[in-house]
């Protein structure tokens, strides 16, 4: 067998019409994949609480909601696009206003009066707080 090297020095330098059909869909499909991305979630859990950080950069403290229906905990946002009266020429324009939706399944020791949230810098802080080990005491059965 032998092997042919192949040098194609026209297809780095010459234009190529397939490039201009290649980018235009490339960027179709890129848009669609970015319009229903969903943020991503850090959660922690402590002695006392759990927390779970969502980035949500570009929103504001109004744009979320945060609901608890028995064990189970959702978040969702929607940030609308305000129609204003100066009009632009864009060449190009990228800004994307999108919504989301995510929702948790607490466990048992969740207490559901000590949740609270905060917004800052981008990120979506929930703080879960947990039952007293008072509450819900273990008792040990000997078997007989």
């Amino acid at each position: 067998m032998t092997l042919v090297k192949f040098n194609n020095r026209t297809r780095n330098t010459a234009p190529y019409f397939n490039n201009v059909f290649d980018s235009l869909f490339s960027e179709a499909i890129n848009k669609n994949l970015t319009v229903n991305k969903v943020p991503g979630v850090n959660i922690l859990e402590s002695a006392t609480d759990y927390k779970i950080e969502v980035a949500a950069p570009g929103l504001s403290k109004e744009d979320f909601q945060i609901n608890v229906k028995k064990d189970t905990l959702s978040v969702w946002a929607e940030k609308k696009e305000v129609a204003t009266e100066d009009k632009k020429d864009y060449t190009r324009r990228e800004f994307d206003y999108f919504s989301f939706a995510r929702s948790f399944v607490l466990p048992e020791s969740v207490d559901a009066d000590k949740i609270t949230a905060e917004y800052v810098n981008g990120i979506l802080n929930i703080s879960i707080g947990k039952k007293d080990e008072s509450q819900s005491s273990t008792k040990e059965i000997k078997v007989s």
